[in-house]
C-alpha cells in the first residue's frame, strides 16, 4: 500500500492516485498523516514562528482571532509611501555569517515531518505580488504599477534576488519532494490585475524560482486564492503541476477539461451559503465533500482541501471541522475503488 506521500507524489505526477490525496494547510484533526507539509527557512518566516510581529522586511503583521490566529499585514501600517524610494526603505537581510545546515535542520524539525509519510513541500515567501501590496496598500501599489513600472520591475528584481540567494543556499539542504509558490493576486469576483500585468510582473520572477524544481525533476504547487482562472496556463508553461486552494468562483469543470491532469487541483470546497447557516445539519456537510469529490476527482488530478475557518476557541467550527473531514477521509479513500 502507498504512503500519504507516495500517492500525492503519484497525483502530482499526473497518474491516477489509489485514493484522493488530502491536502491542508495545517494540523487538521482525523487528517493525520498530511500528504504535504510546508517547510520555510527561519530567516524568512521569523514573524510566523512568532505568531506576529515585523517580517523580513520590516512589515508588521498581527493575528487575526477570527481566522484562526492567520497572520495579516496591520492594517493602515505602511512602510513605503513612494515607490520611487523603495531603495531607502527596504533592506534585504544580510545572509553572511549563517549556518544554513543547522538552519534548516531547526526548520525540519519545527515542522515535525515524518519523511517517510510526507511530502516535504519547500516555500519561500507569500508572493511579489502580495508583498508589493503589504509594504505599500492596494491603493498606492497598483498605482505603481501603472504609472511607476520601472521602479516596480526594479524593486521585484531586488527581492527576488535576495529570495534566490536564501534559495540557492537551502534548497539541497532541505531536499525537497515539492517546491511550493505563492501569490495572491485575485479576489472572489476578480483579479486585481490584469493577465498582461500578471505575465509582466510575476511570470518572470516565479520562474526563477520554477528553474530550480525543473532543473531538479521537482513538481510545483501554487496558491493562488480568488479568480484567477486566467492565468492558469501561465502556471503550465512555468511548470507548475498543482493549483490551490482552487476556490469555487472560478470555473472548476472547465478547467479540469482544459488541463486535464496537467494541473491538479486542490480545493473546489468553500464554507460559504448554507455551510455557514447557524442550522446546517451535518449531513449537508457530509455531502458537501461527496459532491465536491463527484464533480472534480474522476479520472485523477484532484486533491481534497476544505475546512472551515473560525476562532481557534470555536467548539462549533471545530466540530464542523471533524464531521467534514471525517467524511472526506472515507469518501476519499473509496473513491477510486468503486
Amino acid at each position: 500500500m502507498l504512503t500519504e506521500k507516495e500517492n500525492y507524489l503519484r497525483m502530482l505526477s499526473g497518474e491516477i492516485p489509489e485514493w484522493i490525496p488530502e491536502y491542508t494547510f495545517g494540523v487538521i484533526p482525523g487528517a493525520e498523516p498530511p500528504a504535504s507539509v510546508m517547510a520555510e527557512p527561519e530567516i524568512l518566516v521569523g514573524h510566523r514562528i512568532n505568531g506576529g510581529g515585523p517580517d523580513h522586511w520590516g512589515v508588521n503583521h498581527i493575528p487575526t482571532y477570527e481566522t484562526g490566529n492567520a497572520l495579516i499585514p496591520e492594517p493602515n501600517n505602511f512602510i513605503l509611501r513612494d515607490i520611487r524610494e523603495w531603495r531607502d526603505v527596504i533592506k534585504a537581510p544580510r545572509l553572511d555569517g549563517i549556518d544554513w545546515e543547522a538552519m534548516v535542520k531547526r526548520d525540519i524539525g519545527r515542522v515535525r515531518i515524518n519523511r517517510a509519510e510526507s511530502a516535504l513541500a519547500m516555500n519561500l515567501h507569500v508572493g511579489y505580488f502580495q508583498n508589493l501590496m503589504e509594504f505599500m496598500g492596494f491603493s498606492e501599489g497598483l498605482t505603481a504599477m501603472i504609472e511607476e513600472p520601472e521602479e516596480v520591475h526594479a524593486l521585484l528584481d531586488y527581492m527576488c534576488d535576495f529570495y534566490m540567494s536564501v534559495a540557492e543556499r537551502t534548497i539541497d539542504l532541505f531536499k525537497p519532494d515539492v517546491l511550493t509558490f505563492m501569490d495572491d493576486t485575485a479576489a472572489w469576483a476578480a483579479p486585481f490585475i490584469s493577465r498582461g500585468m500578471y505575465e509582466e510582473f510575476l511570470v518572470p520572477r516565479h520562474s526563477r524560482w520554477a528553474k530550480m524544481g525543473l532543473d531538479r525533476g521537482l513538481p510545483m504547487t501554487m496558491h493562488n486564492c480568488g479568480k484567477c482562472e486566467g492565468i492558469l496556463d501561465l502556471l503550465v508553461d512555468m511548470g507548475i503541476t498543482m493549483w490551490e486552494p482552487a476556490q469555487t468562483c472560478n470555473d472548476l469543470l472547465g478547467i479540469r477539461k482544459r488541463f486535464g491532469n496537467k494541473l491538479c487541483v486542490a480545493g473546489g470546497w468553500d464554507g460559504r451559503g448554507r455551510l455557514l447557516a447557524p442550522d446546517v445539519t451535518d449531513e449537508e456537510i457530509r455531502q458537501s465533500a461527496r459532491d465536491t469529490m463527484d464533480a472534480l476527482a474522476p479520472g485523477g488530478g484532484y486533491a481534497w482541501c476544505g475546512m472551515f475557518l473560525g476562532p481557534l476557541d470555536d467548539p462549533e467550527t471545530a466540530r464542523r471541522n471533524e464531521v467534514l473531514t471525517k467524511e472526506a477521509k472515507a469518501y476519499a479513500r473509496a473513491f477510486y475503488k468503486r
